[in-house]
């Protein structure tokens, strides 16, 4: 699974993310660590599930919640070389969500192909 580089190994990072955007620190921290891994030369590659689909809905209002919309965050994944982004089929149908409605490209998968991506990761970090 790991592969080899001029600077050594290469793990495989996959970030989970199952939490709504706002209420709790978990998905701001989940963006920031993976822009420092990414940075890092990792392979990274992202997870949306559950909740966590709304971190990535366009038009988020946070003026009441008095907290900074973080979301446009998300457009920096592709400086980052951050393209493997996946979205979990049934969360988004189930929140009334279309791929579409998202602020960045990503590959919406089924249940089936998101337990495939998760058995070849070297490690899994949930949020």
């Amino acid at each position: 699974m790991e592969q080899q580089t001029a600077g050594g190994v290469v793990k495989k990072f996959l970030y989970v993310n199952r939490r709504a955007p706002y209420g709790t620190i978990y998905a701001l921290e989940s963006l920031e660590v993976v822009l420092i891994g990414a940075a890092f030369e990792q392979d990274v590659s992202l997870a949306f599930l559950g909740d966590g689909v709304f971190q990535l809905a366009k038009g988020q209002d946070t003026m009441a919640l008095e907290v900074k919309n973080f979301s446009p965050t998300f457009r920096a994944l592709a400086d980052y070389d951050v393209t493997k982004i996946y979205v979990d089929e049934e969360a988004l149908q189930a929140r009334g969500l279309r791929e579409a409605d998202l602020v960045i490209p990503v590959e919406v998968v089924s249940v089936e192909r998101m337990a495939e991506i998760m058995e070849s990761q070297d490690v899994i970090l949930s949020f």
